[in-house]
């Protein structure tokens, strides 16, 4: 699949087929293509912790506040993004700019998981409505929880959806 597809049929899926799980091949292929996203001064600024069964129940529990995000509890895997420090060099440029790369970086590592999955036939989608502690507590994690993505096969029928984005002319801007 070329990027192009890949950007036009990656969609948010809420809606997984609980029976069928992810086969193991798949997942290493997801999680070789996050291992080679970039991050500022290749530090990495994050955990991947692969949730399945019984953990991967609680996660989703704790991703469903208040009613949210239901269909998490049908995702085969919870893949849990936690934020670990900077190393030195980045840690330096985000005190004298200001800018906190580790949020930008874990942004692109869910980008290239996202994309990793459609490309191998599978959904996703990214949570931040979530219980960081309680996700800790489960995951036996230090660094707190900045996102969850769902993954799995999608529910038979779950057809793509029109894409709803602004123009580009409301987007891009160009000056010389």
């Amino acid at each position: 699949m070329d990027f192009t597809t890949l950007a036009a049929t990656r969609q948010s899926t809420r809606a997984y087929d609980p029976a069928r799980p992810v086969e193991d091949e798949k997942l290493t292929a997801i999680l070789e293509i996050a291992r080679l996203s970039p991050s500022a001064c290749n530090g990495q600024p994050y955990h991947v912790t692969v949730c399945r069964g019984e953990a991967a129940a609680k996660v989703a529990k704790a991703v469903q506040g208040m009613g949210m995000n239901k269909f998490a509890s049908d995702a085969p895997i919870l893949l849990v993004i936690s934020e670990k420090p900077y190393v030195a060099t980045a840690a330096l440029g985000a005190k004298a700019k200001g800018i906190d790369y580790r949020s930008i970086d874990m942004g692109i590592l869910a980008a290239h998981i996202t994309l990793a999955a459609t490309e191998q036939g599978l959904g996703t989608c990214i949570l931040g409505w979530l219980d960081s502690g309680k996700i800790r507590e489960i995951c036996h994690l230090d660094g707190d929880v900045k996102m969850v993505i769902t993954v799995g096969y999608p529910k038979e029928g779950d057809k793509l959806r029109e894409k709803k984005r602004k123009g580009m002319d409301e987007l891009v801007s160009e000056v010389e």
